[in-house]
């Protein structure tokens, strides 16, 4: 594995083959897509893994938005000079790589959208995020949590999702950079409406989890970006499962997949 900066982005190279794009969610790192599974690599992928702008090692960024985030990603590709990869993300990721397929469909091969919530029709909970992004810049990792408040969660995961935010929130070099983040990314739109999706013509799977284990990415969202995008295939676990987007080794057999 080699590791990589562009643009002031930190990222990891491994693998030979096909190239496969990892993209994290707010407030995460380039660990937390496949969970740090090697599947994909030793399944003959070229693995490229970044922390988003301002989080994790990489500098911060004038703007978190998802044209300067799909910004980022274009200059990623052309600085490791891949002219068209599988693009897979999760949440914030998997929204950047909409801005970005939209804009450049020839760079993409087929895409990966795990856990997507964006809705153009829908509303952005403002409040909530500004609350962590508060709570974040004025304690750190405990007053996020605090803002947080308890994982909307069944009680038997609710203590392994408060360990992971504290685990995840701890290996960024820049909170400052991550609260500013938590203001502007609900507030930036990847899309405008549903319609637009129609655009999208290469393979797409959508990674879906249930409510009850991961209520802040609703199900019924990944089902509308399934419904909406032509021929995209939807996939979840089994309803009372752990969700699949947890899973770095499962995940990984689904990104794999659609790069085969």
């Amino acid at each position: 594995m080699a590791d990589f900066e562009v643009s002031g982005l930190s990222g990891s190279d491994a693998g030979e083959g096909t190239p496969v794009v990892l993209l994290h969610g707010l407030t995460a790192t380039r660990r937390y897509v496949v969970m740090g599974s090697r599947a994909l690599e030793r399944g003959g992928h070229r693995v490229l893994a970044y922390d988003a702008r301002g989080h994790g090692r990489s500098s911060p960024g004038e703007a978190y938005d998802y044209a300067a985030l799909a910004g980022d990603l274009l200059a990623l590709l052309d600085d490791q000079e891949v002219g068209r990869a599988v693009l897979a993300g999760a949440s914030m990721g998997a929204h950047t790589i909409v801005r970005l397929a939209l804009a450049h469909p020839e760079r993409v091969q087929a895409a990966v959208l795990i856990t997507p919530a964006f809705d153009p029709e829908g509303a952005a909970r403002l409040e909530h995020w500004d609350a962590l992004s508060d709570g974040l810049r004025a304690g750190g990792i405990d007053g996020f949590l605090a803002a947080y408040g308890t994982p909307p969660t069944p009680e038997r995961w609710r203590a392994t999702v408060q360990r992971v935010i504290r685990q995840r929130l701890g290996e960024h070099e820049h909170l400052g950079a991550v609260a500013d983040a938590l203001r502007a990314v609900p507030r930036s739109r990847p899309f405008e409406a549903w319609d637009d999706l129609a655009a999208l013509e290469f393979p797409v799977t959508v990674v879906a989890s249930r409510d009850e284990a991961d209520p802040e990415h609703p199900y019924a969202v990944g089902e509308r970006y399934a419904h909406t995008i032509d021929g995209a295939r939807l996939v979840s676990e089994e309803p009372g499962a752990s969700p699949l987007a947890w899973q770095g080794a499962q995940l990984s057999r689904v990104i794999g997949e659609a790069a085969s």
